[in-house]
């Protein structure tokens, strides 16, 4: 990390513990935060890398709700992410040796065995709302575990407008349409607008321009779509309308991005 950009981490992180910690409810989460549902505390032993943590107990947590760019961990063949040691780094100044609660909104465990959590420091920090303001990770979501999003959305668009972190590195810019097919098997946000939606044997495509075998697309499988149902939303309420959406991207007659729960599209100002 060069000088310039460690002044600015380390100023940003004196104002963030310098800041009072909120209070804390009865449950030992800090009051704001009542959709969770409160875990045990436990202290952090080591930081394996920008979203992810094992406490003193041999716990292993994944920070829930957010990606922070990714270290190889062993991983053949998987080349690391830009500003993956920043953001463990980061994670670190947070956390490490620190006394952590856990909170969950949604699933409590992934296929690894995992924690997956939301963390507040002792004094009441919020670890993903920090790193997200730091500009060290992105909102990644799953339908069942969409607790605090629209929230951590709003942190990561101002991380985005002042290119904090990962912000300023051309690996994680926002694309439009037309780039999209160069970064298939990324995970990475678009915007575009929709011209026009179609319900196949179930499932709803976005198309993005006129020809859908080429074209940027969004798919919602019909079992998805009943999350979107639940939100007030049909498929064709995005016809016309500028949106972002998250995800990873994939080849099918274009680039295309699997959407599963509403919180992956967002919304955008005409």
């Amino acid at each position: 990390m060069n000088p310039p950009r460690l002044i600015c981490l380390t100023l940003l992180l004196v104002l963030i513990f310098a800041a009072p910690g909120p209070a804390r409810a009865a449950d030992g989460l800090p009051h704001g935060f009542a959709g969770l549902a409160a875990g045990d505390s436990a202290k952090v032993r080591e930081v394996v890398d920008g979203d992810t943590v094992i406490l003193d107990d041999g716990r292993q947590v994944r920070l829930v709700g957010i990606q922070a760019p990714k270290l190889p961990l062993g991983r053949a063949n998987f080349e690391k992410w830009p500003l993956a040691d920043e953001a463990k780094a980061a994670l670190a100044d947070l956390v490490l040796g620190r006394r952590v609660t856990l909170g969950y909104g949604g699933q409590r465990q992934d296929r690894y065995g995992r924690e997956l959590a939301h963390l507040f420091t002792d004094d009441g920090l919020w670890v993903q709302g920090s790193l997200l303001e730091l500009g060290f990770a992105r909102v990644y979501s799953f339908a069942d575990n969409r607790s605090l999003v629209p929230r951590m959305l709003e942190m990561e668009v101002a991380a985005r407008g002042t290119a904090l972190g990962i912000w300023r590195h051309p690996y994680y810019a926002v694309l439009d349409t037309v780039a999209a097919p160069d970064h298939t098997g990324r995970f990475s946000l678009v915007e575009g607008r929709v011209l026009k939606t179609a319900i196949v044997r179930g499932r709803a495509y976005l198309n993005f321009e006129e020809d859908y075998r080429t074209d940027f697309t969004i798919s919602i499988s019909s079992r998805d779509l009943k999350s979107f149902t639940a939100s007030g939303i049909v498929p064709q309420d995005y016809a016309g309308r500028r949106v972002r959406v998250r995800g990873w991207l994939r080849w099918s007659n274009g680039p295309m991005i699997d959407v599963s729960h509403p919180e992956q599209i967002e919304v955008l100002k005409p």
